[in-house]
C-alpha cells in the first residue's frame, strides 16, 4: 500500500527542520531520503513531488536560494510578532 502525501510530506518537514541551520537541503535530497525510508514500492518520485508541493501550499516550507534551490523552513524577521 503506497504511503500517503500527507504521510510523507511531514516526513519531509521532519527532516527539513532537524537539518535547518546545519545543511541546505534540496528537493532531490528529499526525494531520495524518502525513497529510502519508505521504499521503492511505496514512495515514487511523483508522490515525492506531491508532497513538496503540498509543503510549499501550505506555507510550513519555503524555497531559499543560495546558489541553488533549497527546501528551508519560513525565516522570522527580527522585528516579527510571535
Amino acid at each position: 500500500m503506497p504511503a500517503a502525501t500527507e504521510t510523507i510530506a511531514e516526513a519531509m518537514y521532519q527532516m527539513v527542520a532537524e537539518y535547518m541551520g546545519k545543511k541546505n537541503l534540496k528537493a532531490t535530497d528529499l526525494t531520495k531520503a524518502m525513497i529510502a525510508k519508505f521504499g521503492e514500492a511505496e514512495c515514487t518520485k511523483e508522490d515525492c513531488k506531491h508532497a513538496i508541493r503540498l509543503l510549499i501550499d501550505s506555507g510550513r516550507c519555503v524555497y531559499s536560494y543560495f546558489g541553488g534551490s533549497y527546501i528551508t523552513l519560513p525565516h522570522k524577521e527580527g522585528a516579527a510578532p510571535e
